[in-house]
């Protein structure tokens, strides 16, 4: 893959990513006292997602522009973070429990949380990780953060977060097609940061899928 399309593919993400944060600072100024976002909160920090194969490329690049000794205590925070989404993932192969979403209610450590409980790549996290403290729009339905002054059941102005999932789907199947993936469908591709920081872009494009950390 050329290095220009991949930086032009970056350039896309980071104005989907800009539109984010843009919502998040208009939420704060009509509702700033139900977002209770502050340092060291880091409830976001332990919520299981995925990463499109874009935001996927985006984080491996920033995350290996770090210095070498955050980068090595990160990646040892991995193998934890593997251990704790295998459980979810057996939870969601039984069918979890007591009628819990086991995907809303697993915890799991992102590796890029740090000691100090500091993100050590803030300013390129995730668009996930840039709205969880307002109120969003996931598969039709509204979800706000379980710390926020937000009511569940009340009518705030929601950020379309299915739309973004549709961009960075878009994106990510430009990702595919241009560094030669045989199956677009890859696209759909969701990978936990864990897997995203141990395994090469290549690898995530044109290896089989499985083991935890992936989702087709």
């Amino acid at each position: 893959m050329k290095d220009a399309d991949l930086a032009q593919l970056f350039r896309s993400y980071e104005s989907l990513a800009a539109l984010a944060d843009q919502a998040f600072v208009k939420m704060g100024e009509t509702h700033g006292d139900c977002i209770r976002c502050e340092p060291h909160c880091d409830d976001c920090c332990h919520a299981v997602f995925g990463l499109f194969l874009v935001e996927a490329a985006y984080l491996q690049d920033r995350f290996g522009r770090l210095p070498s000794g955050e980068k090595a205590e990160a990646m040892l925070r991995c193998d934890r973070a593997d251990r704790d989404l295998a459980r979810v993932q057996r939870r969601l192969e039984e069918g979890g429990g007591g009628g819990e979403d086991p995907l809303a209610a697993g915890r799991v450590r992102c590796p890029l949380l740090n000691e100090a409980r500091e993100c050590v790549l803030y300013t390129a996290r995730p668009i996930t990780c840039r709205i969880y403290g307002v109120p969003t729009k996931v598969q039709g339905r509204a979800r706000v953060c379980g710390r926020s002054g937000f009511e569940q059941g009340a009518s705030y102005p929601a950020f379309d977060l299915d739309g973004v999932f549709r961009d960075l789907y878009d994106m990510s199947r430009e990702l595919v097609e241009k560094a030669g993936g045989e199956d677009p469908e890859r696209a759909g591709l969701l990978v936990s940061v864990s897997k995203v920081l141990t395994t090469p872009l290549h690898s995530l494009i044109h290896e089989p899928l499985g083991g935890p950390g992936e989702a087709p």
